[in-house]
């Protein structure tokens, strides 16, 4: 048979306690985030064809101003 629990069930604590302050919070150094949003970002543009649209943009910016 199972064992009866009695008394009052205890609450269990959570495992990530969110501080209050946003001081307390380490800060990620620019250069991290860079290196973790570069690779995502050439991989998009390689497979949905940014290049293509980046030089033809470009292009269509240098005509306008050599008018």
């Amino acid at each position: 048979m199972a064992p009866q629990l009695t008394g009052t069930p205890r609450r269990r604590r959570q495992a990530f306690v969110q501080s209050r302050s946003t001081t307390e919070q380490p800060t990620r150094h620019p250069a991290v985030a860079l290196a973790m949003a570069l690779p995502c970002a050439v991989l998009l543009m390689l497979l949905f064809g940014g290049w293509d649209q980046m030089a033809n943009q470009a292009q269509a910016v240098a005509d306008l101003i050599g008018r």
